[in-house]
């Protein structure tokens, strides 16, 4: 059984912060489970481009407001507290938040935490050892 609190990851290397969000890595892919799940707020303002070509993700919003935006159709989704989304085809996809947003993530395969987002908002597939 493993039991971790936010408190625990806060300022440790599985607490990752850019300028337009921060991520809480709490279960990642040494834990061995097959996915990995992150709390992760992105900033109010700000306009993310993503892309999981390798991973599919799932996101449930828990507070906060903004927008997504299906990169190929422009189908734009309100999303606040209670929506869930679903890349289940690695959907290219722009979040605006208008109000911080706090997130619950799930990416199969798992993140290790050594990802990095390249140039068009892709983790590439690292896997651990």
């Amino acid at each position: 059984m493993i039991v971790r609190t936010l408190d625990e990851i806060t300022g440790t290397e599985a607490d990752i912060q850019q300028p337009n969000w921060r991520s809480k890595r709490i279960v990642l892919a040494k834990d061995k489970v097959g996915f990995s799940v992150h709390e992760t707020t992105l900033y109010a303002g700000t306009v993310n481009d993503f892309w999981y070509a390798n991973h599919i993700e799932a996101v449930f919003i828990v507070e906060g407001e903004g927008e997504l935006t299906d990169k190929a159709t422009g189908e734009t989704y309100q999303l606040k507290p209670g929506s869930l989304y679903l890349l289940d085809e690695h959907d290219q996809h722009q979040v605006r938040p208008k109000t911080d947003m706090r997130t619950v993530c799930v990416f199969n395969p798992p993140i290790t935490g050594r990802e990095v987002h390249d140039e068009n908002g892709v983790y590439p597939l690292v896997v651990e050892d």
